[in-house]
């Protein structure tokens, strides 16, 4: 069994290989081998997850060796592969959602004339993402998060014919390049300070370490994650990457690459419970972006931008219970695969609501669809119900489980933090109450195109409406099976840790507290949106809804604080090149030329000019004896 683990990071590298090399002879069914070779991985991760199952507990985690990759002196990295509870679970859900996702591009990109490339491009980011989750040491794990910042440059910008999807593609890369420094320093500090990047030496050294030491290397691992999962500060690129296509954005949001900081955090646990200083920091910037984020998506008329904002906002709350340590360790990774489940199916809701209104995304442009998508309606609305907390649904049994931990934090902290995550639960609520209105009820708004077409409505085929359909059950049920018998905590306890910590209120209160949250912010977008017309136009809004249109003004903020004096500087330094070195050298240059020329001209090649300088010479020496026999 275990020469099956290689082969889920092998199938989609090869798809991805023989798409990109193979050919426009691949044209005609390159789609059809992208999704097969998606599948294949597939089936080898859920081969390999029930003979997992049939293992005990301590006999589960698997280390698989290929071969050394540097074999220096003092300096050993390998190609070798750990997959453990953890581990498996990233490979099915990006395995499994990732299926799904090609499927529905089969489809969705049906009339595309770059078809087969885009297909190369996803197989591309399956396999760089599998071989993130799956890599026993730090530096393998750095190899697929760079193929991971790779294969979404490429698909966010895969239609570079539109400047804005070319210009979000460089945003996406560039600002991910910063945290990719992060995690880089990390390295080079276990290295320094550990002699290796395994995770089991890195892990069983971090006792030794002193507190400053693994406070760096958190730190740099939080900037890392901050890349990636797009928090804050680093957040600016994930609204722009909706230029990308509709999949493209699922397949980001919901399984690979925003996933992928917290499973960073999760992974180097041991690193952050000796750190509490880099664990603060964890709990802080998952606070800050959870509500940054749904006041983002509370302003955006673009559909998928407001689904952005929910992803920054979601993965706020995975980073916040990530940052709780071992109370909430469990449930960020639970409320991961829940939200994979239901962000994949808004995603491939919010394009097949496109594909069915001409490409249109400006929510105030809908209205009315659920008569003329109905298999969209449904399934978009079981999405919407699971990541609002409905009672019952996936996101109910995971958020809840997130903020009630934030809660057993205990303490002020505790109080805070649960608060914060409250407020989320209902802004979350309230925006995508807000979406499902403008979308799917009230009157019709359609507008016409430049050429005077008014788009006609229609579902989607059925390879669209079949991944939506099979995401629309995990919506539901994911979250009820993974809370049976507590089945997911058991399931990654040995590798996490767990602890129930110390919460002042029960888990009754806190789902009396969510649900009352959850009804309030129903209530307050029907209000708004529900019970009269919505303008075609919006209104001028408040000063936080202009700001939150402007993404809470990140791009001006990044101007302003990293771009300006960044070119400032770049300015300055040019400036000091070429006028203060280049002119010492220019100078210095042009002396010992104007010197040689001057020096050239005695040598002029005329024998009168050689026996004048001769003689003058001699005058010298005679005129300089007698000058010092007179001293």
């Amino acid at each position: 069994m275990n020469s099956l683990i290689p082969l889920l990071v092998a199938a989609p590298l090869a798809g991805a290989a023989l798409l990109l090399l193979g050919g426009r002879a691949l044209d005609r069914f390159g789609h059809w081998l992208g999704t097969l070779a998606a599948a294949l991985s597939f089936v080898f991760g859920l081969v390999l997850f029930f003979s997992m199952l049939g293992r005990s507990t301590d006999q589960r985690p698997v280390h698989v060796q290929l071969f050394s990759w540097v074999p220096v002196n003092g300096f050993q990295a390998d190609v070798a592969f750990q997959l453990d509870q953890l581990s498996i679970t990233f490979v099915l859900l990006i395995t499994g959602v990732g299926t799904l996702i090609h499927l529905y591009s089969v489809g969705y990109m049906a009339h595309d004339e770059r078809r087969r490339r885009f297909f190369g491009y996803l197989n591309l980011f399956l396999a760089a993402m599998l071989l993130l989750v799956l890599a026993d040491n730090y530096l393998l794990l750095y190899v697929g998060w760079e193929g991971v910042g790779l294969a979404s440059y490429l698909l966010i910008g895969f239609w570079q014919h539109k400047p804005s999807a070319a210009t979000a593609a460089k945003k996406a890369f560039l600002v991910n390049r910063v945290g990719d420094v992060g995690l880089s320093i990390a390295i080079m500090l276990m290295f320094t300070d550990f002699g290796n990047f395994t995770y089991l030496g890195v892990f069983g050294a971090a006792g030794q370490a002193s507190r400053s030491q693994l406070t760096a290397i958190g730190l740099m691992l939080l900037l890392a994650a901050c890349g990636k999962s797009a928090q804050v500060p680093l957040q600016s690129w994930l609204g722009d990457a909706m230029e990308g296509p509709t999949p493209v954005s699922a397949l980001i949001h919901a399984a690979t690459m925003v996933t992928a900081g917290v499973y960073l955090i999760t992974r180097s646990h041991a690193i952050f419970d000796l750190a509490p200083d880099a664990q603060t920091a964890v709990v802080c910037v998952g606070a800050v972006t959870l509500l940054f984020g749904a006041i983002v998506g509370c302003a955006k008329d673009d559909i998928k931008k407001a689904l952005a904002g929910s992803t920054m906002s979601q993965i706020g709350y995975m980073i916040l219970a990530a940052g709780l340590g071992p109370i909430g360790y469990v449930f960020a990774i639970m409320h991961l695969v829940t939200h994979g489940f239901f962000k994949a199916g808004l995603f491939l809701g919010a394009g097949s609501v496109m594909h069915g209104m001409d490409d249109e995304v400006n929510m105030r442009h809908y209205g009315g669809l659920r008569k003329y998508m109905p298999i969209t309606f449904v399934t978009f609305g079981l999405g919407y119900l699971a990541i609002i907390g409905f009672p019952g649904l996936s996101g109910f049994f995971s958020k809840d489980k997130i903020i009630e931990a934030a809660f057993a934090k205990g303490g002020t902290e505790g109080w805070i933090l649960g608060l914060v995550t409250l407020v989320g639960a209902a802004v979350t609520a309230f925006y995508m109450t807000r979406v499902m209105i403008l979308t799917f009820f009230g009157e019709k708004r359609w507008q016409a195109d430049d050429e005077g077409h008014q788009p006609h409505p229609h579902e989607s085929p059925s390879t669209m409406t079949l991944p939506m359909i099979v995401l629309a059950f995990g919506s539901v049920f994911a979250g009820g099976l993974f809370a049976f018998n507590s089945s997911f905590l058991k399931w990654l306890e040995p590798i996490t840790g767990h602890s129930e910590g110390n919460s002042p209120l029960s888990s009754l209160t806190v789902t009396l507290l969510t649900s009352a949250c959850l009804l309030v912010g129903v209530a307050l977008a029907y209000v708004v949106y529900g019970r009269s017309p919505v303008p075609v136009t919006p209104p001028v809004g408040s000063v936080l809804t202009r700001a939150a249109r402007r993404d809470l003004l990140q791009d001006e903020f990044n101007h302003a604080v990293l771009v300006r004096p960044g070119s400032a500087l770049a300015a300055a330094l040019v400036y000091l090149d070429s006028k203060g070195l280049d002119g010492f050298v220019n100078g210095l240059a042009a002396a010992i030329g104007g010197i040689s020329s001057r020096l050239r001209r005695v040598q002029n090649g005329y024998v009168r000019s050689y026996a004048l300088s001769m003689f003058g010479g001699t005058l010298v020496l005679v005129a300089t004896t007698l000058l010092m026999r007179s001293v």
